[in-house]
């Protein structure tokens, strides 16, 4: 009785009579297909672009003054990718071994400097403003000794993969 209720319950009135029929269709439209895909940099337009891009990069500035104070890279991950994060990594590590952190603070002011065609590598430059470095004891907390300040540029390539983008690539300048 029970299972006669079961199928009574799975029969359906469609024209296939409850038989498995594939054929691409659901419900007579196409078959969903889920979440689509992020439109990539090259349908986007390039003040789009632009804002996207700089917006990444003051992340990675905030994420790798983090990474100093801290002593962790592990916020790169997230907005670097090599050869920049395992060269910032390597030496944010061998800092931390030596007992040290570092605090400073940076202004930016980036712009974009030019971009592929498909926009999917676009060179930011900035003239980074470094008002002050001081290196600190891991251990005691105090003050180990102190930089001044002082302005270079910097150049940075930044590339869209995974759906977002990421730095790649930095070099310093010049004064500005």
């Amino acid at each position: 009785m029970a299972m006669a209720a079961l199928l009574t319950a799975c029969a359906s009135d469609s024209p296939s009579g409850g038989t498995f029929q594939p054929t691409g269709r659901y419900g007579g439209e196409a078959a969903p297909t889920g979440p689509s895909a992020p439109p990539g940099p090259g349908t986007l337009p390039v003040s789009q672009v632009e804002a996207q891009v700089l917006a990444r990069y003051r992340e990675y500035h905030k994420a790798y003054k983090n990474a100093y104070e801290t002593g962790d890279p592990s916020s790169l991950t997230t907005v670097a990718m090599d050869p920049l994060l395992t060269s910032v990594t390597k030496d944010v590590e061998r800092t931390h071994a030596k007992g040290e952190i570092w605090r400073f603070t940076n202004v930016l002011n980036p712009r974009v400097k030019g971009r592929s065609k498909d926009n999917s590598l676009v060179i930011v430059i900035d003239c980074v403003r470094t008002l002050g470095t001081h290196r600190f004891s891991t251990r005691t907390g105090k003050r180990l000794g102190s930089y001044p300040g002082g302005t270079n540029i910097q150049e940075s390539l930044m590339k869209y993969a995974g759906g977002t983008w990421t730095i790649s690539d930095t070099k310093l300048g010049k004064r500005c």
